[in-house]
C-alpha cells in the first residue's frame, strides 16, 4: 500500500534524512520519496506505527 504523508518541522536535507531513517526502520516498508514536508511510502505498516515512528523522531505527520 502506498501512503503519502504531511510531515511537520522539517527544514533541511538534515532533517529529510533523519526522516528517511526513522521509515526505514518500519518492517515491510520501502520509502520512495522525501522531500521537505512530505514523503511518499510503500508500506506494510499501519498508519498508527508510521505516525508513532515519526513522532519518536520529531517529526509530527499526518496521513494524507
Amino acid at each position: 500500500m502506498t501512503t503519502t504523508l504531511k510531515i511537520e518541522n522539517m527544514h533541511c536535507g538534515a532533517c529529510v534524512r533523519r526522516v528517511t531513517m526513522a521509515l526505514n526502520k518500519l518492517p515491510g516498508t520501502q520509502v520512495e520519496e522525501v522531500q521537505i514536508g512530505a514523503a511518499r511510502i510503500a508500506t506494510t505498516a499501519t498508519p498508527p506505527e508510521i505516525l508513532a515512528a515519526l513522532d519518536k523522531a520529531g517529526y509530527p505527520a499526518r496521513v494524507e
